[in-house]
């Protein structure tokens, strides 16, 4: 796809056709592009911010699930939970329950008896 085709399929997006929001995710998450995700994704489209979740978790990316997490995003917060705990990481552990994670809280009560 030209840097032409993409600017008209945002353009499409931004005047509300559904089909070409739907193709610059998919597009997007194909091509790893996790700044078209984020855009898509502050615009308030849920499976943009599905497909940037699972991307950041694909790479690692805690800043970006931190950023979710902090925003009011549960899938992003429970990725968080579910790598914290992979990894014995009681740190972050404890900063999702300091903000209400019950999963988070679960877990460090399984992990350390707290």
């Amino acid at each position: 796809m030209t840097e032409s085709d993409l600017s008209r399929l945002r353009g499409r997006a931004e005047n509300g056709d559904r089909d070409a929001v739907d193709e610059l995710i998919e597009l997007a998450g194909e091509l790893g592009d996790m700044d078209e995700l984020r855009r898509l994704a502050d615009q308030g489209n849920a499976t943009a911010a599905d497909q940037l979740i699972e991307l950041a978790a694909e790479r690692g990316d805690l800043g970006v699930l931190h950023q979710l997490a902090e925003s009011g995003n549960r899938t992003a917060a429970d990725q968080l939970v579910e790598s914290a705990t992979e990894h014995g990481n009681l740190e972050e552990l404890r900063w999702l329950a300091d903000r209400g994670n019950s999963d988070a809280r679960d877990q460090l009560v399984e992990l350390t008896g707290e």
